[in-house]
């Protein structure tokens, strides 16, 4: 098995275009961002204080305005993991537990460190809590089963990493928990239970069957018959080549579509992985930069569909995850493997070539490579 695809993409990419590297950064769009959901949520919740929590009108509150906000909190908190509201590390710490406050339980701090392991050993069994454990790929391996997993995602995620690799806890992670719990206790004091349930259901919704909720199974699950963005073939016959690549890609999968506008822009997920430093923001523009590389890959074009799909497709399923074992990471994949991309039509319908230098990795091309995951993999120097 090789390894996984993102950081023999990122070099290759960083050879070809090094001026990537000017839109790798913190974005301040972030920030304001999550201060107008947080205050869109806590004003509804508010709102609801007299209702009941298991009416009509709460729970579709919950589903369609709660679920939708808290699924795009998740992602403010999984961008700032990365370093990428702010350019110092601390006041990303604590814009992360301000987010924290619609979710209502202590996330942030504990989804920084199992984050970026991800990132890092990406599919490695053990490390990546990502995947989902032995039991899980037997006992829910149908219909029933996955209809389960995927209402339940949100628990399966939270509770999934204390079994598989516990962390050590840290300042920060009592801070945070402090935190939350005092704000629910102010909460509950002065306006009741309901707006606390209001988040706490809203946090549920947001990782059940909500359409925003797919990207959890779309990113990483080996779907059969994934479409390509493109044809993309050129009349020399390469398509032998482009297959390969697109063989090298299916662990990591993109989505384009409208979503993206409530989800920061996570749906390009192996722009995201190749360079973890860039902010929500420029990603497209990475992937435009960049689109000789990732117009011939494999993309969803619709999230719900993917859901229906996880459910309903015999040949899809819990155990749908590229998996290596704890501390092997695959076959290294040389970024030459990478050259067919060149020879790939760009969605314009012109050639977009790539010139992949010759040579041992050199100094100045580690200092690139580290520099691409540096801020992204969320270093708590300063």
């Amino acid at each position: 098995m090789t390894e996984e695809p993102h950081r023999s993409r990122r070099k290759a990419i960083l050879k070809a275009h090094p001026e990537v590297r000017k839109l790798m950064g913190h974005t301040r769009a972030t920030a304001p961002l999550v201060a107008l959901v947080l205050a869109i949520q806590l004003t509804t919740a508010l709102c609801l204080r007299n209702t009941h929590p298991l009416s009509f009108k709460f729970l579709l509150c919950a589903y369609a305005i709660g679920g939708t906000c808290n699924q795009n909190i998740f992602l403010a908190i999984h961008e700032i993991t990365h370093n990428l509201a702010f350019k110092k590390i601390l006041p990303n710490k604590l814009l992360a537990m301000v987010a924290n406050l619609a979710i209502g339980v202590p996330y942030a701090m504990a989804f920084k460190g199992y984050h970026i392991e991800h990132h890092k050993f990406l599919g490695e069994d053990g490390i990546d809590t990502d995947l989902p454990s032995k039991f899980e790929a037997v006992v829910l391996n149908n219909v029933a089963g996955k209809t389960f997993f995927a209402t339940f995602q949100i628990l399966f995620y939270a509770l999934r990493p204390g079994f598989i690799r516990s962390q050590r806890p840290t300042w920060y992670h009592l801070l945070n928990a402090v935190f939350i719990l005092a704000a629910d206790f102010v909460l509950v004091k002065s306006a009741g239970w309901a707006p606390l349930l209001y988040l706490l259901f809203s946090s549920f919704f947001a990782g059940s069957l909500h359409p925003c909720a797919a990207h959890f199974i779309a990113e990483h699950y080996l779907m059969s018959e994934v479409a390509s963005e493109v044809e993309a073939v050129d009349p020399k016959g390469h398509e032998v080549e482009l297959d390969h690549v697109r063989a090298l890609s299916q662990e990591t999968t993109s989505y384009y579509g409208w979503l993206n506008v409530l989800c920061y822009n996570v749906g390009y997920h192996n722009e995201h992985h190749d360079f973890p430093s860039v902010p929500w923001t420029r990603l497209p523009q990475l992937r435009e930069m960049a689109k000789e590389f990732y117009d011939p890959l494999p993309v969803h074009k619709s999230w719900p569909a993917v859901t229906w799909k996880f459910i309903s497709d015999p040949r899809v399923g819990m155990w749908s995850r590229a998996k290596r074992q704890a501390g092997d990471k695959g076959e290294r994949i040389d970024e030459s493997a990478w050259k067919a991309c060149e020879r790939a039509k760009s969605t314009t319908g012109e050639d977009s070539v790539v010139i992949l230098k010759n040579g041992s990795e050199d100094e100045a091309m580690d200092k690139l490579m580290s520099e691409a995951v540096e801020r992204g993999y969320g270093s708590d120097a300063e």
